[in-house]
């Protein structure tokens, strides 16, 4: 199989590459999260002039029109931008909260957010995280009822990716069934500024940041349910495939922050010097250095894996395959994190140093829509990748 870059997706990793060394160093990194916001909106709109936030979007929406939704090529940008440790919110926008309305909205929906997603103007939010619901994406206790013109959302979401900063906030909420009942789910655009929202927002411990926000009653009109010329309670296959998507975009940002990693320390390796010679010439150093490089090559296949899969028109085959490569991912990424840190020695465990930046954001991964543990079941179940001969 030919995984080699096309000339336009080379010439697309080259420009991302070069933006982000020359505009995302360390130092610059640490400015860019003083801002309100905790990214920085030149960046932003840097993206958007690249057409990086229009990559998974037809060209009649504003985006680039690629014809299998752009997985290639969204890999490539999340691999520099996992080097680059980036604080933007492509995933939450682009990813979750722009996949939701491109795969699941109606032609109007899709004019009228597509657009600004693309040129950088409007910024989603996927709120589908529940207290209860320990991953499941079917666990959904906030309700939406049936208004006299729309409906009303009640319920709380935990740990909203950049909900801090989001125009609007796409709200998973239960229409009818019990509460984790595959069937009665529906999606919900909702304006972050509505009455009876309210946004209590944090820093996580990789630096980016996140929301915890409260719907008391919120009214949304008919047409802001999510694919509503069907049946808005059958979301939930689109909330699963856009999620593997997201899952497929952490794999190639996890393998981004992993390569930056390896090639940090291999440099320390080599420069550091104890007893008058490189730390990097002692056998037993560089036997732990081959560990994370081998470590390292499991995770690059397996990002590849989910980025070949992730459009697969078959949501069993698909979610094992995801399922198979973010186990990977997790395992390649806790090893690597704490590889690196030790090789680092004590400045590894310092916050004036990258090497732990690239460990907390690895470690931050873990639990993104899913922990290994999780994802390893998921995968039992299916029978593994065996029965797909793979």
């Amino acid at each position: 199989m030919d995984f080699d870059f096309n000339d336009e997706q080379r010439m697309l990793k080259e420009s991302v590459d070069q933006l982000i060394a020359d505009r995302y160093t360390f130092e610059q990194r640490k400015t860019y999260m003083k801002d309100g916001s905790g990214f920085s909106r030149e960046m932003w709109n840097q993206y958007a002039e690249m057409g990086l936030l229009g990559l998974p979007f037809d060209e009649k929406y504003g985006g680039v029109g690629y014809a299998d939704g752009g997985a290639v090529e969204t890999m490539i940008v999340m691999e520099a931008f996992g080097r680059g440790l980036t604080l933007e919110p492509y995933l939450a926008t682009v990813v979750l909260g722009g996949g939701l309305v491109n795969l699941g909205g109606t032609d109007a929906q899709r004019e009228a957010i597509l657009p600004k997603i693309a040129d950088g103007s409007l910024m989603l939010a996927f709120a589908y995280e529940e207290a209860q619901s320990r991953y499941n994406l079917a666990d959904v206790a906030t309700t939406a009822k049936r208004d006299a013109d729309g409906w009303l959302i009640t319920g709380e979401k935990n740990f909203v990716m950049h909900g801090n900063c989001a125009d609007k906030i796409i709200v998973s909420a239960r229409i009818s069934g019990d509460r984790t009942s595959r069937d009665g789910i529906g999606l919900f655009l909702v304006d972050a500024k509505a009455p009876g929202v309210s946004r209590k927002s944090y820093e996580t411990q990789d630096g980016q940041r996140a929301a915890q926000i409260k719907l008391s009653g919120v009214k949304v009109r008919s047409n802001d349910a999510l694919g509503n010329d069907g049946d808005p309670g059958k979301a939930l296959p689109l909330i699963e495939k856009v999620a593997d998507n997201a899952l497929a975009a952490v794999a190639a940002e996890g393998l981004g922050a992993m390569s930056a990693a390896h090639e940090v320390t291999l440099e320390y390796l080599r420069t550091r010097k104890q007893f008058g010679v490189a730390i990097g010439s002692f056998q037993v150093l560089q036997h732990r250095a081959v560990d994370v490089l081998v470590s390292l090559e499991q995770a690059r296949s397996m990002a590849y894996f989910a980025t070949m899969m992730v459009n697969d028109p078959d949501p069993v085959e698909r979610g094992k395959a995801i399922s198979a490569a973010t186990v990977q991912m997790r395992r390649s990424g806790k090893f690597i994190g704490q590889q690196v840190v030790q090789l680092h020695g004590g400045i590894g465990m310092t916050l004036e140093y990258k090497i732990g930046h690239y460990f907390k954001r690895l470690t931050a991964m873990e639990s993104l829509l899913g922990d290994t543990d999780h994802h390893l079941a998921a995968l039992a179940r299916a029978g593994g990748l065996i029965e797909a001969g793979v």
